[in-house]
């Protein structure tokens, strides 16, 4: 796969930008290509190599792929959902950067289809991915507070081949706070075991209903947090309680 030949359009696409910015690239040699008849032709593992080379800590998946370990289980807390989607998207560069699957766990319900979701990927190579099996988009089965059950299953059920697994929700907000942080120490558990990063995601406004002393369990039950708004990002890492 590493050495299938991308046309420009193609890595345009990939990249999110115009096919006349990878024309310019390659004309400059700053991306390896070889012309063939009047059209540039490039290996798929010169792009991944680029795109390793430019990414810059100063992103939101840069400072992720710093940030985030194999396992791990982070709470992400965005003040919009905008910030959730960028936040959402950028977890899953990483995810393709680590070589793991990416599992996005969503409802089902008319507000957040599957069509919906999928486009939120679009020009990251979703199609080939999920033709792959590393971009699973999956229906929670509405039981609440079964995650880690359902989980646990998938796992068993999904050959892995070696690779991480990646996995998004959202905040189960079905349960009562104190059944959903019962719910997040299983996912810890299970993350524990296994080759897992998961990623719970919740809006700020709706954790700011919670008392503050469930606010600080909910930080301290994940082995990671996120906090994503409009004048910056937060993370921090829960570390163990020193000896006495």
């Amino acid at each position: 796969m590493e050495e299938e030949l991308l046309s420009t359009e193609e890595v345009a696409e990939y990249l999110g930008v115009g096919p006349a910015t990878v024309w310019r690239w390659c004309r400059e040699g700053r991306l390896p290509c070889a012309k063939i008849g009047r059209s540039w032709r490039i290996r798929r593992s010169a792009v991944e190599e680029f795109v390793r080379r430019s990414e810059r800590s100063d992103t939101l998946a840069g400072r992720l792929h710093a940030f985030l370990k194999v396992p791990d289980n982070v709470l992400a807390v965005a003040q919009t959902r905008e910030l959730m989607l960028r936040l959402e998207v950028a977890f899953f560069r990483v995810a393709k950067e680590r070589g793991g699957t990416f599992v996005r766990y969503h409802g089902g319900d008319r507000r957040r289809p599957v069509d919906g979701l999928r486009s939120n990927f679009r020009g990251l190579e979703a199609a080939r991915f999920e033709g792959e099996e590393r971009l699973r988009l999956l229906v929670e089965s509405g039981i609440p507070g079964r995650r880690a059950q359902e989980l646990r299953r998938f796992l068993g059920e999904e050959p892995s081949e070696g690779r991480s697994v990646w996995i998004n929700y959202d905040w189960e907000k079905r349960l009562s706070p104190e059944a959903a942080l019962e719910q997040q120490g299983a996912l810890t558990k299970l993350a524990r075991e296994s080759a897992l990063v998961v990623m719970t995601t919740i809006l700020d406004p709706e954790l700011e209903e919670w008392p503050g002393t469930l606010q600080r369990r909910a930080q301290f039950m994940h082995s990671g947090a996120i906090w994503l708004s409009d004048t910056g990002m937060v993370l921090s890492r829960a570390v163990p309680l020193p000896a006495t």
